[in-house]
């Protein structure tokens, strides 16, 4: 039983130290996108950039929410599990609709 006990709060572990990458990674995003060599070109790079900005911003609020929980320890890790996997998710939806926004403002990069 232990053991089991043990695993999954590695587990929790595991998954909150990578939700920190990933805020730390969508930091960067959100500075590459915001650079001039990723201005958009035409209306749809406009939404789609406005787009981006809307899931930055849902992003970091989840992170912050979800952060902000482990941290009050009101709510343990293992009961947040559902939302860190959700935030994941959130993240590897946000990765690729990025690596989308920049092949469309610069397709020789």
């Amino acid at each position: 039983m232990r053991n089991l006990t043990k695993n999954t709060t590695e587990s929790i572990q595991d998954l909150i130290v990578q939700m920190e990458r990933n805020h730390t990674a969508v930091q960067r995003f959100s500075k590459k996108v915001n650079s001039y060599t990723c201005e958009p070109t035409n209306s749809s790079c406009f939404e789609k950039l406005y787009e981006l900005r809307q899931a930055f911003k849902v992003f970091i609020i989840q992170q912050n929410r979800i952060m902000g929980l482990l941290k009050q320890r009101k709510v343990g890790a293992q009961n947040l599990k559902s939302d860190i996997l959700q935030q994941l998710e959130r993240f590897k939806q946000l990765e690729q609709d990025i690596a989308a926004y920049l092949l469309a403002t610069n397709p020789y990069s």
